[in-house]
Order: C-alpha cells, then structure tokens, then sequence
C-alpha cells in the first residue's frame, strides 16, 4: 500500500489502482489529494479535516466517489451536494464496510476535549486493512487487534506531549508518521518528535516524519 503524506492531517492510500483519502482538509493540498479518489474518510467536522467546498466539487466532479463520515459531517455534505447523497455514509463507532476496495473499521466517539466551553463533536477513528490507523483529534486506541501504521497526531489545542507518548506506546505499532503538524514551526516540530521518537523506540515503534506530498510504502 503506497501511503502519502499530505500537509497537516490528510493522507491518500493507494493499492491496485484504487485510492483512498482520509481528512482533505483547508490546511492540505485537497485538490490533489482528492484526484482520482474513489473513496474518503472523514474524521469530524472542523474545517482542517474536511474542506466542504473542495469536497462538493469533488462528489459533483464523480459519480463514483463515495464518503464515510460522522453523521453531522453527513447530514452537512448531503444539503450542499444533494445529487449525491446516496453516496455520503453515516459512519459510527464499532463498525465495518468497504471503502473503495479497502476494509475499514471505525472506532472512538467523540473529539478529545480542548476546553470545557468549547463543544465536543463527533470523531470517527479508521482502521484501513488492519495496517494504518488515522485516530482523527483522538487518542482512542483501537481494541483487540494490531496496529502496522499508526498516524499520529504529534501536535493540538487539545493535547499536550505526555499524551502524545503515551498514544505511542499504547498502540506499539512498527511504524509511526506524524499528522496534524500543521500548527507547529520547525523548531516545535523537533521538540515534539526527539520525545515521541525515543520514547517510542524503547516498546518498538519506529518513527519517521513524511514531509508533505512524500510517500512511502506500508
């Protein structure tokens, strides 16, 4: 499975000519990323996950195209592409479907907590083929199975490094990329990074940071 690496949270997968995206958000290059899907991911509904806009084109641009999203994130795509609507899947916790050839199982509920004022929304985390797991803004860890990949989110409002680690190790996956890295410079990306890498590496997760529009095989 080719994986790339798309700037902030948005990742493409490809395997036997299919494609699928997880996350186009306003931060990523979603124009791109979104070329040729024939399935995406969506983890919740704030803006640098999903860009509405880019994904209405994209759903009026083919008739094949399908997304998997939380129900409000649904509900939201359905109003704005209507033609399309019976392309655009309710996703809840705890189940399983295909996605353009892939096999996908959804865990977690809801985001992680920025601030007790600020409203918690829904988050889908995706497991696809039982290698990579993006966790959207969670650190939910997937129950009663492996990790290959684990995507990380190295950086957020509602999280500190401690949590990050810990993710890490819970999981214990081979292999680890960073995500959601959109809001941090060079300097805070090497911070955070020199303690998940080495604390990581100590229960066997080995971590690499994919710049944007890098790929790699998994």
């Amino acid at each position: 499975m080719k994986l790339t690496k798309y700037t902030h949270a948005c990742v493409r997968l490809e395997q036997d000519s299919r494609v699928l995206v997880l996350d186009p958000g306003t931060f990523s290059e979603t124009a791109e990323a979104l070329d040729g899907a024939q399935a995406v991911l969506i983890t919740h509904e704030h803006g640098d996950h999903v860009d509405v806009p880019a994904m209405v084109n994209a759903l009026r641009g083919s008739d094949g195209l399908a997304v998997f999203a939380p129900a409000g994130v649904a509900v939201h795509l359905r109003e704005e592409a209507p033609q399309a609507a019976a392309r655009i899947h309710t996703v809840e916790p705890g189940s399983t479907f295909d996605a353009a050839g892939f096999n996908v199982r959804s865990f977690g509920g809801q985001h992680a907590l920025i601030h007790p004022q600020v409203p918690i929304v829904a988050n889908i985390g995706y497991l696809v083929d039982g290698n990579v797991y993006h966790p959207g803004d969670s650190f939910i860890v997937p129950d009663g199975l492996s990790v290959q990949t684990l995507l990380v989110p190295i950086h957020a409002p509602w999280s500190k490094i401690s949590e990050v680690v810990d993710f890490v190790i819970a999981v214990r996956a081979p292999r680890a990329f960073q995500i959601h890295d959109g809001l941090l410079n060079e300097t805070g990306l090497k911070v955070a990074e020199s303690h998940v890498a080495r604390l990581g590496r100590k229960y066997g997760t080995e971590y690499t940071r994919l710049a944007p529009r890098e790929s790699v095989e998994v």
